[in-house]
């Protein structure tokens, strides 16, 4: 019997109809993140008169999930359906929207439960975010790894660009409480967006054997016993310690220091973003020229010292080198972030997919909590503009590690010839 070419081509369409669903997800998901990540830490400013401790603690509490949790969460979503796990943190990310609200309506917000909201989105979106960079591999398939991964990083770099000016016009209008109101609705739309992906996963074989533990230890097996990924793990966490400090500090720094309005620190962060949507455009082609392992640490090294253009800001023509630094920096760190996701997930058998990526997740966001903490002492000790500073310095040097390590003298990613042992999930 002879198939026909409408019938072979029904899959295709099947699975290009999915990843648009998926990828419609991740615009509201991230579009909704972007948002709170200026309105939480405005409404703690702005409403609470949060000090610079205060805003790095807030910082710490919604990173504390990868360190508390980081290791279990991984060892949990390979044990169950992804789109599940998904759909699930979407639907708390539901109610922890809608209670900030309410309590401000209530008059009961404060610190302590900003705190408390704050490390629950954190657990949310970790569970979130390794279970969607488990799914991909499936829905797309390896040979369009990079080209999904670079999609996906696309909406987030968009959403970055759009999110904090649409967030500081929407405090400033309705208030930090009505903004992070609103995006109860976006990962409502997002539970509702996956719910119609028509493929459905086979229940994973590790729910049906071994230990929680024993899972865990595979995972750290994994990741500490191959070459490549032990050296992408230690750039990234020092990467990501000095990067989410700078973060921290950006709202109050150019709120409070600088002296911008609302609305001035929504859109001065959006265009910011501009480096990270262009880093995720032209990744496909920059990665076909130079190599991809050539890539990422070339990416890293030739972008960082940018950022010690961001604590020369002053309200006047030099915000343009703040926006500047950032737009060139984070360029880079999505390059880099690009590249090094993508091989993680070609690397790795699908059965440890989910451990595999909260393990790195546990080892480069482990450092966050530390980071926001340090971030808020620092600023209260020295100055907000001297912390910077020293966080941009940092920046520049955390990438002179890739310069020992076989990535110096490769030009695309070799993964049979880079562990110096045998690559085994023991």
């Amino acid at each position: 019997m002879s198939v026909s070419t409408a019938e072979l081509a029904a899959p295709d369409r099947r699975r290009r109809r999915d990843f648009r669903l998926f990828m419609s997800s991740h615009i509201c998901n991230e579009l909704g993140s972007s948002i709170t990540y200026v309105a939480l830490p405005l409404m703690a400013v702005l409403t609470l008169h949060a000090s610079p401790w205060e805003v790095g603690l807030l910082a710490a509490a919604e990173q504390a999930a990868a360190l508390v949790l980081g290791l279990p969460a991984g060892a949990w979503v390979d044990r169950m359906r992804r789109r599940n796990v998904m759909i699930a943190a979407d639907a708390v990310r539901v109610v922890l929207f809608t209670a900030v609200p309410l309590a401000y309506l209530l008059d009961l917000h404060s610190m302590p439960l900003l705190y408390t909201v704050a490390l629950l989105m954190g657990c949310a979106r970790l569970f979130g975010d390794v279970a969607d960079q488990s799914y991909l591999p499936t829905l797309v398939g390896d040979s369009e790894l990079i080209n999904g991964n670079s999609k996906l990083e696309t909406v987030r770099s968009a959403a970055e660009l759009g999110g904090p000016g649409i967030a500081g016009f929407m405090v400033q209008a309705f208030g930090a409480a009505g903004t992070i109101a609103g995006q109860a609705v976006t990962s409502l739309a997002s539970v509702i967006l996956l719910g119609r992906i028509g493929a459905r996963e086979e229940q994973p074989a590790a729910a049906r054997k071994g230990g929680l533990l024993t899972d865990i230890r595979e995972g750290l097996s994994y990741v500490l016993g191959h070459r490549t990924l032990r050296l992408i793990a230690l750039n990234t966490a020092a990467t990501n310690l000095f990067l989410s400090a700078t973060i921290t500090l950006e709202v109050l720094f150019l709120s409070r220091t600088v002296g911008l309005p609302a609305a001035a620190v929504g859109w001065v962060l959006a265009v910011s973003t501009i480096g990270a949507m262009l880093g995720a455009l032209v990744v496909g082609r920059l990665s076909k020229a130079i190599g991809a392992a050539r890539l990422t640490w070339l990416s890293l090294l030739a972008t960082a010292p940018f950022g010690l253009l961001l604590p020369l800001a002053e309200k006047d023509w030099r915000i343009g080198l703040f926006i500047l630094g950032a737009v060139v920096q984070s360029a880079g760190i999505t390059l880099y972030n690009i590249c090094q996701v993508t091989y993680r997930q070609t690397e790795c058998p699908p059965h440890l997919l989910g451990r595999m990526t909260a393990t790195m997740r546990f080892l480069v966001q482990g450092v966050l909590p530390l980071s926001g903490l340090l971030a808020g002492a620092l600023g209260a000790l020295i100055g907000v503009r001297e912390t910077l500073w020293i966080f941009a310095a940092g920046l520049v040097l955390a990438p002179l590690v890739l310069l020992c390590s076989p990535l110096r003298t490769m030009r695309d990613f070799e993964p049979t010839s880079l562990s110096s042992e045998p690559v085994e999930a023991a």
